[in-house]
């Protein structure tokens, strides 16, 4: 037996710009590129063709001065010190990064408050929840104040509270400190949350690069709703762009094309031919 190998380009003649300020959203599924574009602009990796430049600089070749000015967050990685307590890591790191003690006091009493973190600053990383660790991981990345910030997975496997707690404050720390961050995630909540501009990659390339609401204009052309009646529907008048899915148990679903329907007018269409206890309208996710 003998191996083979084949060569694969990672990453496949990329191109894009990011402003300040930004919160973008860059997905795709696995093994689409993200985490090595990632890596490629932290400065872990050296890109084999093409340049990178983060505030003007090249992240390998100028590692130092650039993770000064970043902040990371691996979902599935931690940058704290397992059996310390946290705030001992938080004092390491505002060490590291020469953060003024002033300012330091400062951030960590605002951290503290918006992620709550008061109960957990004396306990070891090792005795957390999965969610207070994400909560505490937030805190090491941002406790420099970084200008760009990338979030690798930042709410994976949480709970919804969990996530909606670290989307705020997210959306918080972006308006305060105007810092531009890049989000991969499979969890389309957060991007939706987040982010008004998406750039998605599949096999190494770059697929669509602009507006969320494109997106959502282009695939989510169609809305469904579904009617709870009183008794059996077997057919129904229709406005245009609207038609019957499915009628079965006293329910009805239509799909409808919102640009030719409102969901408003199928409502009161439907309820001026039959008697409708509940009804319920799914945008697509």
């Amino acid at each position: 037996f003998r191996p083979r190998f084949d060569d694969k380009t990672a990453v496949d003649h990329i191109s894009f710009q990011i402003d300040a300020g930004e919160i973008v959203g860059y997905i795709g599924v696995n093994g689409a590129g993200k985490s090595t574009t990632i890596k490629m602009l932290t400065g872990v990796l050296m890109p084999t063709a093409g340049t990178a430049r983060i505030l003007g600089r090249d992240p390998h070749k100028e590692r130092v001065p650039n993770a000064r000015q970043i902040g990371v967050v691996f979902g599935q990685r931690t940058q704290l010190w397992w059996d310390l307590a946290l705030i001992e890591s938080l004092n390491l790191i505002a060490r590291i990064y020469e953060v003024p003690p002033e300012r330091y006091k400062q951030l960590l009493e605002r951290f503290s408050e918006t992620l709550e973190l008061d109960e957990l600053l004396k306990v070891p990383v090792r005795n957390m929840s999965l969610g207070q660790k994400m909560r505490s991981e937030l805190a090491a990345a941002l406790i420099h104040e970084p200008k760009v910030v990338y979030l690798d997975e930042p709410t994976i496997g949480l709970d919804l509270l969990v996530k909606e707690r670290i989307r705020e404050f997210i959306r918080e720390q972006c308006a305060a400190m105007g810092m531009t961050v890049i989000l991969t995630t499979h969890d389309l909540g957060d991007i939706e949350e987040l982010c008004e501009r998406v750039i998605i990659i599949d096999e190494g390339r770059l697929i669509y690069d602009g507006p969320i609401a494109a997106i959502k204009q282009r695939f989510g052309k169609y809305r469904e709703i579904t009617f709870e009646t009183a008794a059996q529907v077997e057919a129904l008048n229709l406005p245009e762009g609207a038609q019957i899915l499915s009628t079965e148990n006293n329910r009805v679903s239509l799909r409808f094309d919102r640009t030719l329907a409102s969901a408003s007018k199928i409502a009161s269409t439907v309820m001026g031919q039959v008697e409708v206890r509940d009804f319920s309208l799914h945008d697509p996710d």
